[in-house]
């Protein structure tokens, strides 16, 4: 079977799970907690392969789905702010611990240790965020947004790898990722624009455009998720060619490894958030 169709394949399944899977807040909740251990697996087994890198996996997978699933309750009000002590407490261990390790280089350890949490489990944690708001009459569960997001971020890929495949000329960043270009990534932003205004169209026709956004804060919602997975993939990209590999892991027939699939969203749902909290503000 050509790499072509097994590519295929694995990328329908993957639409499909994620797309489903925001059906129900239990499931999106499931699902993106399995995501966010096996890219925090993944990462922290890369960064251990480094000289004077020890981090301890195990606990750092644990935590970052734990953290996951404390903000996704917090956010849904199923749990108080209590929920975030246990993993206030794994955080302190992981840096105490270091006193008793004896590795050579403690430093390269706990920065790469914390940045497990902060590159992966932090950004992962904001779907919270954007799938839960609250009400006058309670916290209601809204998917429209996060999954606009991985809308946005699958549209820009398939346009930006479109346009720059027919009309690319001039590259992007040739120094991390020689194979984007100006070209492919304006004409994967057009498309996400265009593809805001019919999200917009449709959610304010059959009513569930919840956070009542204008047209053109759709437009604007995509062109921020647009830029900032645009830099998501050059910063994984920086990460692979650092590391000195291709792929980061062969989970994912086809399209190799966690990061590799999600490392777009890692920046954007953040900028997601920003986004659309700054709009509350004027």
């Amino acid at each position: 079977m050509s790499n072509f169709i097994v590519r295929t394949i694995t990328g329908i399944f993957f639409v499909a799970a994620i797309v489903v899977s925001f059906i129900d807040p239990t499931a999106m909740a499931l699902l993106f907690a399995l995501v966010t251990g096996l890219t925090v697996w993944e990462f922290t087994g890369l960064v251990n392969q480094r000289d004077g890198v020890d981090t301890n996996r195990m606990i750092c997978t644990v935590a970052g789905v734990y953290f996951f699933l404390a903000m996704i309750g917090f956010c849904s009000e199923l749990t108080p702010s209590a929920v975030f002590i246990p993993y206030l407490i794994t955080i302190i261990y992981l840096f105490v611990a270091e006193l008793y390790a004896k590795n050579p280089d403690p430093i390269s350890t706990w920065a790469h240790t914390m940045m497990s949490q902060l590159y992966i489990a932090l950004p992962f944690s904001m779907l919270g965020v954007l799938a839960f708001r609250a009400t006058p009459v309670g916290t209601e569960y809204v998917s429209t947004i996060p999954l606009s997001v991985f809308v946005f971020l699958w549209i820009n890929d398939t346009g930006a790898y479109c346009c720059g495949s027919l009309l690319g000329r001039h590259k992007l960043f040739p120094r991390i990722s020689p194979g984007k270009s100006w070209e492919g990534s304006i004409g994967g932003a057009v498309f996400v624009a265009a593809a805001a205004l019919l999200i917009w169209h449709v959610t304010e026709l059959y009513g569930f455009n919840e956070l009542q956004l204008s047209a053109l804060q759709w437009v604007g919602l995509g062109l921020t998720v647009t830029v900032f997975g645009t830099w998501g993939d050059l910063v994984e990209s920086l990460f692979k060619r650092t590391l000195g590999i291709k792929d980061s892991g062969k989970i994912l027939p086809g399209h190799g490894g966690m990061l590799d699939r999600f490392d777009s969203s890692l920046l954007a749902l953040p900028a997601a958030v920003i986004y659309l909290y700054t709009l509350t503000l004027f």
